[in-house]
């Protein structure tokens, strides 16, 4: 009997740490996403906490002067040619500004799964800063910043308000 009750020690031992090890590793509903808020564009925001560029008033004001918004096409974070130009506009202001910050934040229309649109916010804010770095421009200068589809440009469900979600914003 004492053979038997041992088995069942040892066996009823496992099972308690099998159940324990998997019962921790258990999906959350939600996923957890850490977003820095910003003001983009231009700055206002209202949060306290937000990534803040220090920059000299010349260049803020040289920068209210530029288009702060790229546009990609669906599922992409190539460059187009149309975006190339704004990035060139900017590249010009943040070389003869070297100590300049800029925040390059990466957006996506509502469809695909929150973690999708994320990681493509985060491509698309890349590319423009590895654009803009290809301009010269020092990349210590640029932080990047992914808030996929969760501050949408423009409400609603057309192709011309997904058009305008598809973005990077750039903020001085």
């Amino acid at each position: 009997m004492s053979i038997r009750f041992s088995k069942l020690a040892v066996l009823a031992v496992l099972s308690s740490a099998v159940a324990i090890t998997t019962g921790c590793a258990t999906k959350r509903a939600t996923s957890e996403v850490v977003v820095a808020p910003l003001g983009i564009p231009g700055g206002q925001t209202g949060y306290n906490g937000a990534v803040i560029v220090d920059n000299a008033s010349t260049v803020v004001t040289g920068a209210d002067n530029l288009q702060a918004v790229v546009y990609f096409a669906f599922d992409s974070s190539e460059i187009t040619a149309q975006a190339a130009n704004v990035l060139n506009q900017h590249a010009s202001l943040l070389r003869s500004n070297p100590a300049a910050g800029v925040v390059i934040a990466g957006h996506t229309d509502e469809r695909g799964s929150r973690e999708y649109n994320m990681a493509l916010g985060e491509r698309r804010a890349q590319a423009a800063r590895d654009y803009l770095a290809a301009q010269g421009v020092a990349v210590n200068n640029i932080r990047i910043i992914s808030y996929g589809e969760e501050r949408p440009a423009t409400a609603g469900t057309t192709e011309a308000a997904y058009a305008q979600n598809r973005r990077a914003e750039l903020s001085y």
